[in-house]
């Protein structure tokens, strides 16, 4: 158990960035899909589903292909 603590502490320098890049890319991409309502593709429930569910990619995906026109 000691040994998975220090791997942990090891590599958090190299994982906190990563965990809060995307973090804050999934909550702008849920803001963007619950305030528009015009998408490319599928609707609302399905890109909130795609953002948060699909880590990293779901929240570019979104901004690549379900984004509506403005």
């Amino acid at each position: 158990m000691k040994e998975g603590i220090e791997i942990i502490i090891k590599y958090l320098p190299v994982f906190l960035p990563l965990i809060v890049i995307e973090l804050a890319l999934a909550l702008t991409a849920l803001v963007h899909v619950v305030r528009h309502p015009h998408y490319r593709f599928g609707n609302k429930a399905v890109w909130i589903l795609v953002v948060l569910l699909i880590q990293f990619i779901g929240p570019v995906l979104y901004f690549a292909m379900g984004r509506g026109d403005e």
